[in-house]
């Protein structure tokens, strides 16, 4: 029996996929995934987003605007959240802090990450939190505005033990992607073993970074299978075990309901 998967992240609503979203959704389907979230990047995407969770029972959303994004594309506080006034949109982001792409001041940056969770604790939706080589201001400002009132995940978790000790200890969960199957992630991977199962989430940040054995490919939510038989054996648990407890805490984290085909 196929287990039931979930695609706690990816981006759906890029061009990647225009030639081919009706195939990609039945792959994911076929491979057992019954829910995928689409995390918007930028405020202009925020209606496509919308349109296609509702356009399909198991697709969800979130509305934010990605830390690359420069400071000009911060999205005014109303705005955002008239986004997450609907039913489908169940989570704030992607936001974060990225100081690898980005240079200078980036205090924008942090403001922008300080509006969001301002958001997530308004409508009491969580947080999807991308960080890249800012791991001490992220945990600072999730602490200091208050981000523990509304949750989230580190998606596509990169950071080390002691983030990853800070993060759940604010309450948060912890999202691994197709990086933790890749042969040099060996650090991640000793993270990945002891993340308590009941804060475990997988995803594909499809159309990048797909797991092996399709690396170099295309990523698609139906390849989160792969995330999911590599954690299972790595961490010395039941692929069906892990893949439910994945799933479980999808539905909770987000406030979704179980899928009808589950």
């Amino acid at each position: 029996m196929t287990p039931k998967l979930v695609d706690s992240h990816c981006h759906l609503d890029f061009d990647d996929f225009d030639e081919d979203r009706a195939e990609l959704l039945q792959r994911a389907r076929e491979a057992g995934v019954t829910s995928i979230l689409i995390a918007a990047v930028r405020q202009p995407d925020w209606g496509r987003v919308r349109a296609l969770a509702d356009s399909e029972a198991e697709i969800w959303g979130a509305a934010g605007v990605h830390p690359n994004e420069p400071a000009e594309e911060t999205p005014k506080y109303a705005d955002l959240l008239a986004a997450l006034d609907h039913e489908k949109i169940v989570a704030v982001g992607e936001t974060g802090l990225d100081y690898f792409r980005m240079e200078g001041d980036l205090a924008w940056q942090q403001e922008r990450l300080a509006m969001h969770i301002a958001a997530g604790r308004e409508t009491g939706k969580p947080l999807i939190i991308h960080t890249r080589e800012a791991a001490v201001d992220t945990l600072a400002i999730l602490r200091g505005e208050g981000a523990r009132d509304c949750g989230g995940v580190i998606h596509c978790f990169t950071e080390n033990l002691d983030f990853a000790h800070q993060a759940l200890d604010l309450g948060f969960y912890i999202s691994f992607s197709g990086i933790v199957t890749f042969k040099n992630a060996k650090n991640l991977q000793e993270v990945a073993k002891v993340v308590p199962q009941e804060r475990l989430l997988i995803e594909t940040d499809a159309p990048f970074l797909a797991p092996v054995p399709m690396r170099g490919k295309r990523n698609e939510p139906a390849f989160v299978a792969h995330v999911a038989h590599f954690l299972a054996e790595l961490r010395g648990e039941d692929l069906a075990g892990l893949s439910a407890a994945t799933s479980r805490n999808f539905r909770q984290l987000f406030h979704v309901p179980e899928p009808a085909c589950a």
